[in-house]
């Protein structure tokens, strides 16, 4: 079956509404290895998989790359088609956004921690998309990758206290060979930079190795983990260790720990994180 692409929310709601369990997996576009796992993966938790392109404006601040955002609609459309999804809601700005979006999701302050310390309003931008995309869609499950962890916390949370009828799986991180997390932003790093760019991978693999030793000092070992990205010219955001729950600051004893890393090598800003679970 030959992927069938749709561009309006009525087009999108009609062809769904007979299909029985529908799996979807929003994207940007620009896709990688790893969105096309995750298209896959979508096959084996329902029977119709539905994936999206739409570079999502509110998302982006004034100073961000939306205008620079890889587009590659053509080689991604070949790509989803390859990997059996089903459909593709391709909608432009207006059949997103008929009228000035005045209406927003309403998040906690996690929104402004971490990574949306960094993107002011970032958070609020991805989760009234998603939204919107629920509701057109209509899964009854959506996947995200892991890669963007604060991204999946807050949507999976969303998605519990407003009683939306969607399941939320998280896939795993893919990587190259070298560690490094496959992200579209990789692009933009030079050759120089992508040889030096899997040490963000390997400094949170020390940071989390540090915790599963015992060290409760965290503070100290996110300091120092910081310190040796700079030291080699990268310019750190944070390292992070949080709970998996709500990325909260963890006591010593907290079990299910995450530790975050986010620092510009070049221009590319590139983020990463691994799980870890230690205490009761």
């Amino acid at each position: 079956m030959t992927m069938r692409i749709h561009a309006t929310p009525c087009e999108m709601r009609a062809i769904l509404k007979s299909r029985k369990r529908v799996v979807f997996v929003p994207t940007m576009g620009n896709l990688h290895v790893g969105h096309i796992a995750l298209m896959k993966q979508a096959r084996s938790h329902g029977d119709t998989v539905v994936a999206s392109i739409f570079v999502n404006p509110l998302q982006f601040g004034p100073n961000e790359d939306f205008n620079s955002y890889p587009r590659t609609f053509e080689e991604d459309c070949k790509k989803l088609n390859d990997a059996g999804v089903d459909f593709l809601f391709a909608p432009d700005n207006h059949d997103l956004y008929p009228e000035a979006q005045t209406y927003y999701v309403d998040l906690p302050g996690i929104q402004n921690q971490l990574e949306g310390r960094f993107r002011p309003s970032h958070f609020r931008g991805v989760a009234t998309v998603v939204l919107k995309l629920f509701n057109i869609v209509q899964p009854q499950v959506a996947l995200f990758g892991k890669k963007d962890y604060q991204q999946l916390m807050i949507l999976r949370n969303m998605t519990r206290q407003l009683a939306l009828p969607v399941e939320i799986v998280g896939n795993e991180t893919v990587r190259d060979d070298d560690g490094l997390a496959l992200s579209s932003r990789n692009a933009f790093l030079t050759p120089e930079e992508r040889a030096e760019a899997p040490r963000l991978h390997r400094v949170l693999e020390q940071v989390r190795d540090a915790v599963l030793r015992g060290e409760t000092a965290f503070s100290k070992l996110e300091r120092d983990a910081a310190a040796e990205l700079d030291q080699h010219g990268w310019k750190t955001d944070y390292i992070a260790i949080r709970q998996q729950s709500d990325l909260q600051i963890p006591e010593p004893d907290t079990a299910g720990l995450v530790v975050l890393g986010a620092s510009r090598l070049g221009i590319p800003r590139l983020i990463d994180n691994l799980e870890l679970r230690t205490g009761n």
